[in-house]
């Protein structure tokens, strides 16, 4: 298909896997985290802000990480006797992966420079993107929240796919991103 699916490695290197395993903990806590937020108003709610802001960047910075790691060595052939329309939903998952992973926080960080939101990551504000405007954050504000369950959909999707690959057609292509070979 292309560089960014094909490589002659049959697993993915250790720190395309650290990042794919860092990073899917990462994205987890974002969506609940994001639940969280949108359906309280208690004091919690500051809380859940200030940690779902910073982990946002931090998901930016490893997607960008991870995109330029993958554009460089690739990912482990898929097998063989795989129907092409599952390699080609593989590589149609994982292109919306990388565009999930990269758009969601860019989108949410532009979403609160719009509403005149600062966005402090470890003790240094960041600048703002936008010019204080309503009705654009209530547009990013919707974008990020229909993306992100999007991205739910996609994470779900793709552990059943896990799932398949592992527990049904032990084909190795779940084994190519686990930790350890059975």
């Amino acid at each position: 298909m292309s560089r960014f699916m094909s490589a002659t490695h049959a697993r993915f290197s250790p720190l395309q896997r650290a990042l794919h395993w860092i990073m899917a903990v990462c994205i987890l806590a974002m969506l609940f985290i994001g639940v969280g937020m949108v359906s309280t108003v208690k004091p919690t709610y500051l809380t859940l802000v200030s940690i779902h802001k910073p982990l946002g960047i931090v998901v930016l910075v490893l997607g960008l990480i991870r995109f330029v790691v993958r554009l460089v060595r690739g990912s482990p052939p898929l097998p063989a006797d795989m129907p092409a329309p599952m390699k080609l939903a593989a590589y149609l998952s994982h292109l919306a992966f990388y565009a999930l992973m990269i758009a969601l926080p860019i989108i949410g960080y532009a979403m609160l420079a719009a509403a005149d939101y600062p966005v402090i990551v470890f003790g240094v504000q960041l600048p703002s993107l936008l010019p204080h405007s309503n009705s654009l954050h209530s547009m990013l504000w919707n974008a990020h929240r229909f993306l992100a369950l999007c991205f739910f959909a996609l994470i779900v999707v793709h552990l059943a796919a896990a799932l398949f690959h592992a527990l049904i057609r032990r084909d190795g292509v779940f084994e190519a991103m686990a930790w350890r070979r059975r």
